[in-house]
């Protein structure tokens, strides 16, 4: 790896670089300008590289729960309010351990602690395979969620130090992977699971363990980047928020962290229904659709973070999210044809805005740099979550229309972002 970074004109990835001054009950702290704040430094693109592909793979793997929900419905004769559980046991695991990982790594890195979460995953998968119980299903969705759970926060921490200062960039890279992974799941289950069965969930096994190799090579990288020395304080940002401020704005973030994550939740859990249901297309045919959608939010959230690094964080968010109403709203009005189009463009709008909320959340918080990745993430997957399964519950009452009728409406929570604070710009 060293040998390939010197001849792409890459600095050493084993030089060591000092994140924070480190106690076992002081934070570490990520600031703007470790890790290559030097004139002329740019990012670590084989390590970004490495964290976005593995982002991939383990996003990949977590997506194939919700795609093969068909099979399982009709397997073990499911209802709605089932299907959105078993979101609920994924996602919920994820939503409450990401936090507690990402302070204790604020405390103490955990540099191969990735690869140790990514066996999680292996042995969930392993599980969903051979499960023919429903409780047995929701337990190997927990596994898959706490695999999700290590991975995110410290994952995430890896790719602002291999940003060279393109904090945006470095988040949209290591989104991409994961949008795209996510993306791929409902493809290779219309190519391999549905022909093949429940049990062939195993043969993506293999996957997570390819993960696990190359986390455990990045984790080498990262264990150099960590010092051990006292703990510097913490100062606040000249021309930065207030305490106050500060606070209303996480929450702000979260509650268009909100808007975002449970309309495109809604569409990743039951779209596949709602086009069987309203156009009487197959299951395969469905999920090619679901694909169409997910693959337009990997591009979209590559996008939004070198457009917040250029022009402003708070601009991408206002557009990002209200700029999608008008689709969201023509959605549930749409025929086949138009229904994918319009998946296309809010699927690029809506998720622009993922890679602006995250950094946006970390500029304002720099010294709980994992935790606050570790809430945001958590967010998602707890918002998804509930949401998955509260909608559920609502489309058993109604339908799968009616449910799409009044997700429509989430984008307009974006009206909330004139709360935002101008955070002052870092030159680059």
């Amino acid at each position: 790896m060293r040998r390939f970074a010197a001849s792409a004109g890459i600095e050493p990835l084993n030089k060591p670089v000092v994140v924070s001054e480190e106690t076992l009950t002081e934070p570490v702290v990520v600031s703007d300008i470790a890790p290559a704040a030097k004139p002329g430094a740019g990012p670590a693109y084989v390590v970004l590289a490495g964290i976005s592909f593995s982002h991939f793979l383990n996003d990949t793997m977590q997506s194939l729960i919700a795609s093969v929900y068909p099979i399982l419905k009709d397997t073990y004769a499911l209802d709605f309010a089932q299907i959105g559980m078993i979101t609920l046991a994924f996602q919920f695991t994820a939503s409450l351990l990401q936090p507690v990982v990402g302070h204790y790594t604020d405390k103490k890195a955990q540099p191969y602690s990735l690869s140790i979460g990514m066996a999680s995953t292996f042995c969930g998968l392993l599980l969903l395979s051979a499960a023919h119980q429903y409780l047995v299903i929701l337990v190997a969705a927990a596994l898959v969620g706490l695999g999700s759970a290590v991975f995110h926060p410290e994952s995430a921490r890896i790719a602002r130090l291999a940003s060279g200062g393109r904090y945006g960039f470095a988040q949209s890279v290591f989104q991409l992977g994961g949008s795209f992974g996510t993306s791929m799941g409902p493809l290779l289950a219309a190519l391999i699971v549905v022909p093949f069965g429940q049990g062939s969930i195993a043969w993506f096994s293999s996957i997570a363990f390819l993960a696990i190799v190359i986390l455990w090579r990045i984790g080498r990288w990262y264990a150099p980047q960590i010092t051990t020395r006292k703990a510097a304080p913490v100062h606040t940002q000249p021309g930065g928020p207030s305490s106050r401020r500060v606070a209303v704005a996480l929450a702000v973030l979260v509650a268009l962290l909100f808007s975002k994550q449970l309309y495109v939740s809604s569409l990743s859990s039951y779209y596949i229904f709602y086009l069987i249901d309203r156009f009487g297309v197959s299951t395969q045919t469905a999920q090619i659709y679901l694909f169409i959608f997910l693959a337009a939010n990997a591009v979209g959230a590559f996008l939004g973070g070198p457009l917040g690094d250029r022009f402003g964080r708070k601009i991408v968010i206002w557009i990002s999210i209200l700029g999608a109403l008008p689709f969201t709203l023509a959605l549930p009005y749409a025929g086949l044809a138009g229904s994918a189009v319009l998946s296309v463009i809010v699927g690029l709008i809506i998720s622009s805005t993922t890679s602006s909320i995250i950094v946006f959340a970390q500029e304002l918080v720099p010294h709980r740099f994992g935790m606050i990745s570790g809430v945001f993430f958590g967010v998602a997957f707890g918002i998804g979550g509930l949401g998955a399964a509260a909608l559920g519950k609502l489309a058993d009452h109604t339908s799968i229309a009616f449910v799409y009728q009044v997700c429509a409406w989430l984008p307009a929570i974006g009206l909330l972002a004139v709360f935002l604070p101008s955070l002052p710009r870092h030159p680059r």
